[in-house]
């Protein structure tokens, strides 16, 4: 019995000193990786320290510079006080030597007068008078002219001043997207339903919405490709649209791309309100604030033409401010300067007399309607906020990097191909795909049978060949589809 408890108590002194053990080594993990997480800490720490002493570095050297920049502008303010006090001492001279030697003159003169005896002493002062006053309106002509001279050299110093302070308060972008639109994709795994069984979706997606779906072996995005930017809207609208649902076949493409159409004009109020705020502009006209965010997908020479007026109006404001105008009137004026560019074609008139139309309806002042119409030289500037949205229109188009003029001859063609394409009979829709070398046309069913569809294409084909200067071949598809539709119930 005795041999039992012992064999008991080694069993359990053996026992508590295996649990001593393993509570040992897990106490040196646990420390161990306290130690680590220290050290990697102190690292952090001491990065960290080093990132704000170069920082802090880096600010000491910048206040430096300006220090020094100040200083050497203030020796040359100094020196320039000094040679304008000495200039003034010269001019005073001068002055003194000239009345002394005018009083001379005048002497001289009657007394040679009154020794030849041809002339009394009055008629000598008369002729004296007249001679002087002749003298003076030349001197005073002379002086006008350089003083005129002068403010023109001022002026246009002051002109650059207030340009270059105005442009330098302003980063925009050099370009603009416009024929690409990136769709980011949540997962790969999209791309297979985006296709769609033997390419059924990206076909259908194609021909209902008239951009080209590029899916390449890029995992993370897809590319719409279109010169219309409001079909690449459309299209990318429905496209996040499909790929959030997850259910992507050809009837939930039409269906969605029929929905982004319908939406399209709460994107424009969306779009204009969102531009008016960031221009500083409130209290515009609901159709004033359309027909802006209808601009987004306008370009003027490949530059955007909504991101050109917020730019203008940022360019208007700092002009004005700098030469005392209306800040406000010209912000208000120049973000609306080309808002007759978002008018149909079918409005008579130019832009700006269109524009000006459109924002007296709406109800704005008398100078922003001036000044829009006013910007490009078809009516005369009445006010001084007027020539400043001038100067800025012309600032923001001109900046490098603001236009090309390729965008516009490449959307000039490609619109050519589709207005060519739809004026033949039957035809209901055109979209011109690839650059123009492929040419999609819907036609009405009940209006083209099957049998004309060969001739159709081919008109179309030669017409383009025979009417516009379009490289390479041009790929001409003409489509006949007959829906039919009934509901059980």
């Amino acid at each position: 019995m005795d041999g039992i408890d012992t064999s008991i108590l080694l069993l359990v002194l053996l026992g508590a000193c295996l649990v001593a053990l393993i509570l040992v080594l897990v106490a040196r993990r646990e420390a161990e990786a306290v130690r680590r997480q220290a050290r990697d800490d102190v690292a952090g720490i001491r990065e960290e320290a080093r990132e704000l002493a170069r920082e802090a570095t880096r600010r000491t050297q910048r206040v430096s510079d300006l220090e020094f920049q100040l200083g050497a502008e203030r020796d040359r303010l100094d020196q320039l006080a000094e040679r304008l006090e000495l200039q003034a001492g010269r001019l005073a001279s001068s002055e003194a030597q000239a009345v002394a030697a005018r009083a001379a003159q005048q002497d001289a003169v009657v007394h040679e007068l009154e020794r030849l005896g041809s002339l009394t002493a009055q008629e000598a002062r008369d002729a004296l008078l007249l001679r002087m006053t002749s003298d003076a309106e030349r001197r005073a002509e002379a002086r006008i002219s350089r003083a005129e001279a002068a403010a023109r050299r001022t002026a246009d110093e002051r002109a650059r001043a207030v340009i270059s302070a105005a442009v330098s308060r302003l980063a925009v972008p050099t370009s603009t997207q416009t024929s690409i639109t990136v769709v980011p994709l949540p997962t790969a795994d999209l791309k297979g339903p985006i296709i769609g069984k033997e390419g059924r979706n990206i076909r259908t997606f194609e021909a209902t919405s008239g951009v080209t779906l590029i899916v390449d072996d890029n995992p993370d995005h897809v590319l719409l490709s279109c010169f219309d930017a409001e079909r690449r809207e459309i299209a990318e609208v429905a496209l996040l649209e499909l790929m959030t649902d997850g259910r992507i076949n050809p009837e939930r493409i039409e269906a969605a791309l029929r929905q982004a159409a319908a939406g399209s004009d709460d994107r424009a109020m969306s779009s204009g309100h969102a531009a008016a705020q960031t221009a500083g502009v409130a209290g515009l006209h609901p159709d004033l604030v359309g027909a802006l965010g209808r601009l987004r997908l306008r370009s003027s020479y490949g530059q955007d033409v909504q991101a050109h007026l917020v730019e203008s109006a940022h360019i208007a404001g700092a002009i004005a401010a700098e030469v005392g105008a209306d800040e406000a009137l010209a912000r208000r004026a120049a973000l609306l300067h080309d808002i007759g560019k978002s008018v149909p074609a079918s409005a008579q008139g130019s832009h700006a007399a269109v524009g000006a139309r459109l924002a007296a309806r709406c109800g704005e002042a008398a100078g922003v309607v001036n000044a829009i119409a006013a910007h490009h030289g078809e009516v005369a500037p009445e006010t001084v906020e007027a020539v400043v949205v001038q100067a800025a229109d012309s600032i923001s188009a001109a900046r490098p990097g603001a236009r090309r003029d390729d965008v516009d001859q490449f959307v000039e063609r490609m619109e050519s191909i589709e207005r060519l394409a739809a004026e033949h009979a039957g035809v209901s829709k055109v979209l011109a795909m690839g650059s123009g070398r492929e040419v999609r046309v819907v036609v009405e069913p009940a209006a083209v049978p099957d049998a004309d569809l060969p001739r159709l294409a081919q008109a179309i084909a030669d017409r383009i060949t025979s009417e516009l200067p379009v490289p390479g071949e041009v790929h001409v598809t003409v489509i006949r589809e007959l829906r039919a539709s009934a509901t059980a119930g």
